[in-house]
C-alpha cells in the first residue's frame, strides 16, 4: 500500500506495535527524514511529461527530479508523475503553486513529493511546470521522457494536427526562445546588441592589427599571443627584434583604429548580427528542420494561411 520496502514496512510495524495506521504514519515520517537528509543532494534525473485534455485547448508539461537515472525509470516513479500531470489536468490547474497544495490521495501534492522521498530514497521534487490554454494545443514527449513540449496555435482541427506535432518537434529540437522577435525579452536584445557591437569592435581592430603585421613582414599567426611569441623565438620563426615590433604595432594599432571606427557602421554591424540571433533562436524565423529551404512561419502558412503559434513551453531535464 505505501511502496515502501518490505523490512521499513516490517520495522514500522513492529515499531508501532502492529497498529496499521500509526505504521503508516511512522513510515511517512521516515520519508520526511530523508527528503531533509537529502535536501542538499542534486536531483537532475527524473521524468518529463506533457499532456493535453479532451478537447486540446489545455495543456500541461511538468518534471518531476530525482537522484538517479534508476529511480526515473521505474514504473513506481513515472506512474507517480503521469499521475501528478492528470491531476492537474482534470483539475485545470495553471501553476506548480497551485498544485503542490491540490489534493491527491488524501494529501498534498507537497507531502506526496515527500512520501515519494521515502519510498525511493531520493531527494524528489517538482521542478518544472507549465501551463497553455489556447484554441489547439498540441503534446510532444520525446522518447525517454527527458524532454516534452506543449505548444498553442489559433486553431486546431484533424488537418492541421499533424502540422502542430512537426511544429511541437521543431521546438523540442531546437529549442527557440521566442516565437518571434516580438517575444524576446528586452535585457535579451540590448546585451546581443552590446556583444555585438563590442564583437564588431574588436574584430575591427584585430584586421587593422593583422594588415600592420603582414605589412612589416610579420605572420599575425606567430605573434597574437605572449605564449604564442615565446614558443615561435624558441622555434626560431621569428626573433626578439621582431617580436617587440609585434608587441609595439599590437598596442599602437590597437589604440588607433580604436578611436576610428565608425559608430553607425558599428551599429549596423551588431543589427545585422542580432537579426542572425533572431533567426536562428526564434520559432518562426528558423530553418524547418525537415526542409531547411523554408523556415517553419513558411511552412506553417503552407499548410494554412491564417494558422499562427501562440506560445510553446518547453522543459528538459538538466537544462
Amino acid at each position: 500500500m505505501t511502496g515502501s520496502g518490505m523490512m521499513d514496512c516490517k520495522n514500522a510495524l513492529v515499531e508501532a506495535e502492529g497498529d496499521f495506521d500509526k505504521a503508516i504514519d511512522i513510515l511517512r515520517k521516515k520519508g520526511q527524514k530523508i527528503a531533509a537528509k537529502r535536501a542538499d543532494r542534486n536531483a537532475n534525473e527524473g521524468y518529463v511529461v506533457a499532456k493535453t485534455n479532451g478537447d486540446n485547448t489545455f495543456g500541461i508539461v511538468l518534471m518531476v527530479n530525482c537522484e538517479t537515472d534508476f529511480v526515473g525509470k521505474t514504473a513506481d516513479f513515472t506512474g507517480y508523475a503521469n499521475a501528478l500531470i492528470d491531476l492537474a489536468i482534470a483539475k485545470h490547474i495553471t501553476s506548480k503553486e497551485e498544485l503542490m497544495k491540490a489534493d491527491f490521495n488524501g494529501q498534498t501534492v507537497e507531502a506526496s513529493l515527500t512520501e515519494m522521498s521515502g519510498k525511493t530514497g531520493e531527494k524528489v521534487e517538482l521542478n518544472g511546470f507549465a501551463s497553455l490554454e489556447k484554441p489547439y494545443v498540441n503534446a510532444y514527449n520525446h522518447m525517454g521522457n527527458r524532454l516534452a513540449v506543449i505548444v498553442g496555435f489559433n486553431k486546431g482541427g484533424e488537418a492541421l494536427t499533424e502540422t502542430a506535432h512537426e511544429i511541437a518537434m521543431q521546438i523540442a529540437a531546437m529549442n527557440p526562445i521566442a516565437v518571434d522577435e516580438k517575444g524576446v525579452a528586452q535585457e535579451v536584445i540590448d546585451r546581443e546588441l552590446e556583444v555585438g557591437k563590442e564583437k564588431t569592435i574588436q574584430e575591427q581592430i584585430q584586421k587593422a592589427v593583422d594588415a600592420a603585421l603582414t605589412k612589416a613582414g610579420i605572420n599575425p599567426a606567430h605573434v597574437d599571443s605572449d605564449d604564442h611569441i615565446n614558443s615561435n623565438i624558441t622555434k626560431g620563426w621569428i626573433t626578439e627584434e621582431q617580436a617587440q615590433q609585434a608587441r609595439e604595432i599590437k598596442v599602437k594599432v590597437a589604440e588607433e583604429k580604436a578611436k576610428n571606427i565608425p559608430a553607425e557602421m558599428v551599429e549596423k554591424i551588431a543589427k545585422g548580427r542580432l537579426n542572425k540571433f533572431f533567426k536562428e533562436n526564434t520559432l518562426l524565423h528558423q530553418e524547418f528542420i525537415r526542409d531547411t529551404k523554408m523556415t517553419v512561419a513558411e511552412f506553417m502558412q503552407k499548410a494554412d494561411k491564417e494558422l499562427a503559434c501562440e506560445g510553446f513551453c518547453r522543459i528538459q531535464l538538466g537544462a
